[in-house]
């Protein structure tokens, strides 16, 4: 089969799982970053500060899982740490620039944005105090020529594309808590919640009509199908029932209505628990989304609350891919299909596959969907 053919093939298996339908048999997608340069022999520096080199390195570990048996989608096809500041508002250490060379990259947490920056934020508007913000705080310290704005641009989708692979995203969308809580930092945004409920409401009012728009124009641009709706420390695990019901769930609805607006297929990238809150989800439209879990919330009880409104997608631990042999992963991946499939599930990893993840036992997990 030639490569465009593949790239429907898979693209459509993919899609009937979203639609809570049958398909020939389970998909499966990998999520990775620096994986790639560990199971390649790529120095992390080489892999990390180049988007270009990101690609290659990505598609060649792809090959290498590919000797036992191919995926149907990446979930992203370039990878560059620096993206992670936009999420967080927050610094990153990088290898080769900050950190030793086989060091993994690390966010930084600290309170880079001050209670008086929600003041500027609703005088200037969160376009301009966002631009200042990332220039003078955050990127004020990185060589330029290693931020991906600086790098020439790379067709991802057409680079993949010539082996016959989906790309599903490329950026991320996320509620104004997950801004507001890596720029002040998780302790000193707590501690705002309850003094200054009021204010943060209002700042979250502001931020929240300039989040997606631009992101899903360009990924729609760009030849993407999806565009992650991305939930980490709004997790309910993290958060009282009166808070996440103010500070979160409005403003998370919202996204993904607009995603979906744009005619893209918004995939719940969910860290943490989320167990507390999961019929809440019924309230988004049906057949139409992708729940991204890792591990932390019961996938199964999911199943249960879920499984007739939305496509479920994981969850196989990061623990058991760095960790355990492929017979166990083989085992767990076949529960998962057994379990949660045929119907509105889709194999992945728990989050990303990690940096040590042993090789065969990714291919274990990709094989896995090959056997039903």
């Amino acid at each position: 089969m030639n490569s465009k053919s593949l790239l429907s093939e898979r693209l459509h298996r993919i899609k009937k799982a979203v639609a809570l339908g049958k398909p020939d048999r389970v998909p499966v997608v990998m999520e990775y970053g620096a994986f790639a340069a560990h199971v390649t022999n790529t120095p992390l520096p080489e892999f990390l500060l180049n988007l270009e080199k990101s690609v290659e390195v990505m598609i060649e570990a792809y090959r290498l899982v590919a000797d036992v048996a191919e995926a149907d989608a990446v979930n992203y096809g370039r990878f560059s740490p620096y993206n992670l500041c936009y999420a967080w508002l927050s610094k990153v250490k990088v290898p080769g620039v900050d950190l030793p060379e086989e060091s993994s990259y690390q966010v930084i947490e600290e309170e880079l944005m001050t209670r008086e920056d929600y003041d500027r934020i609703l005088t200037l508007g969160w376009p301009r105090f966002f631009s200042s913000y990332m220039k003078e705080r955050v990127f004020k310290d990185v060589p330029p020529e290693y931020l991906p704005a600086n790098q020439g641009s790379v067709d991802v989708c057409k680079e993949w594309a010539k082996i016959g692979v989906p790309v599903l995203r490329t950026n991320t969308v996320a509620p104004p808590f997950e801004f507001l809580c890596g720029g002040r930092s998780l302790t000193g945004f707590s501690i705002d919640l309850i003094e200054i409920p009021d204010k943060i409401e209002t700042v979250m009012n502001e931020i929240l009509p300039h989040i997606s728009h631009t992101t899903c124009k360009t990924a729609k641009k760009e030849g993407f199908p999806a565009v992650w709706v991305g939930g980490w420390r709004t997790a309910p695990s993290m958060i009282s029932p009166q808070m996440w019901n103010r500070f979160v769930w409005p403003y998370f609805k919202r996204l993904v209505y607009e995603v979906l607006e744009h005619g893209l297929i918004p995939i719940l990238h969910l860290d943490s628990n989320w167990d507390r809150e999961l019929g809440r989800f019924k309230e988004l439209p049906k057949g139409k989304i992708i729940m991204a879990l890792d591990g932390e919330t019961d996938i199964f009880k999911a199943k249960e609350i879920l499984g007739d409104h939305m496509c479920l997608m994981g969850d196989l631990p990061a623990a058991m891919m760095a960790m355990d042999d492929p017979d166990t992963v083989h085992q767990y991946c076949c529960r998962l299909i057994q379990e949660l499939g045929p119907e509105g599930f889709i194999l992945h990893s728990g989050c990303d596959i990690p940096d040590n993840a042993k090789l065969e036992n990714v291919q274990a997990m990709v094989a896995s969907v090959m056997e039903g």
